[in-house]
């Protein structure tokens, strides 16, 4: 059997920085409100929230295109494209196809994830399958959002439009020899779909039956339906449940133990679920990786980005034995260890 191996990696996030000051001149807010509640300092949004050549998968093509370099391969070389994201640029077709034609790839498969949060975590599970059946060679697993274009920022809206920000992050998996260092040890993926209204934007969908009203009655939808809704406490506190019980599942399906860990890094959400975490894991800080302040919450994105800049500034080196975690909307949550 194959081996899953981390060959490449990247990201990128838009130039224009928010900052919480920047939003108390659209809201009722503060910095310390903000920073309070989610750690957040600033995050990145696309300058033009209009601008039709900046949109999600432009964003994962730069990221795309870094992960490639730094894996020493051309877009040609891939076999596979898994695609993560809640803000696609159209309905469908999915981001996975346009970034296939903005890479220049042959006419190889493109898959989309729609696990908002736990996308990244759901779309490295898929890849290293595909990869430790022989299916694939070099996959392509992308996260990318641009959350900006659909926030409200009004008063109504500030308790979630504080916390999101954009951009994209992404690896190469590649098939890699038995002797090679470099492995995925374990995943695991979870739903509770009972919970789906919890975190959840309702429109577009079906499920209103919306469609022959919107016809004839043009003003029937209202930011309730088009914004994003989350219950807050009852989110966090499944978050800081479910976050310590797919950590040590993973670990104990590899025969591992929270002191093996040598990096951990959680989906960026809110930055006192990571410190709670990181608490009742006994988790020193050198062993856990966080830039929700910088970056605000990106959702598919958060962890290929913070994996991506953990692995620049050398806080990863070959051999260690790094944790990926995540809970979100759904709700779904997972985690996949590894060997870098």
């Amino acid at each position: 059997m194959y081996k899953s191996k981390i060959r490449g990696f990247g990201h990128f996030v838009p130039e224009n920085i928010v900052t919480n000051e920047d939003l108390s001149m659209k809201m009722n807010t503060n910095d310390e409100w903000i920073t309070e509640r989610t750690g957040i300092k600033e995050r990145r949004h696309r300058k033009d929230r209009n601008n039709a050549e900046e949109t999600t998968t432009t964003y994962a093509r730069k990221a795309s295109e870094i992960a490639l370099s730094k894996a020493g391969l051309s877009a040609k070389d891939l076999d596979y494209i898994i695609f993560a994201t809640l803000s696609p640029d159209y309905f469908f077709p999915g981001c996975g196809v346009l970034l296939q034609e903005q890479l220049g790839c042959d006419t190889i498969g493109a898959l989309d994830i729609r696990n908002q949060c736990s996308g990244f975590i759901y779309a490295m599970s898929v890849a290293n399958a595909f990869i430790k059946s022989g299916t694939y060679k070099n996959i392509l697993v992308v996260g990318a959002e641009i959350h900006s274009f659909g926030l409200d920022f009004s008063d109504e809206g500030r308790g979630v439009s504080v916390i999101f920000g954009d951009g994209a992050g992404a690896v190469i998996l590649s098939a890699s020899n038995p002797d090679e260092a470099g492995d995925i040890l374990s995943v695991n993926m979870h739903s509770e779909g009972k919970y789906a209204e919890e975190l959840v934007v309702k429109f577009p969908g079906t499920k209103l039956g919306w469609s022959d009203r919107l016809l004839l009655e043009p003003n029937i939808i209202n930011n309730q339906d088009i914004y994003p809704y989350m219950n807050g406490n009852f989110v966090f506190k499944h978050a800081v449940t479910r976050f310590p019980e797919t950590m040590l599942e993973a670990l104990e399906s590899a025969g591992k133990t929270v002191e093996d860990l040598d990096m951990f890094i959680p989906h960026q959400a809110n930055l006192r679920i990571a410190q709670f975490v990181q608490q009742k894991m006994g988790l020193p800080d050198e062993k856990i990786f966080n830039n929700i302040q910088k970056y605000g919450n990106t959702t598919a994105a958060s962890i290929p980005i913070a994996l991506s800049e953990a692995l620049e500034q050398q806080k990863i080196k070959r051999g260690d034995l790094v944790l990926l975690s995540a809970f979100g909307s759904g709700f779904t949550w997972g985690s996949v260890l590894f060997e870098y």
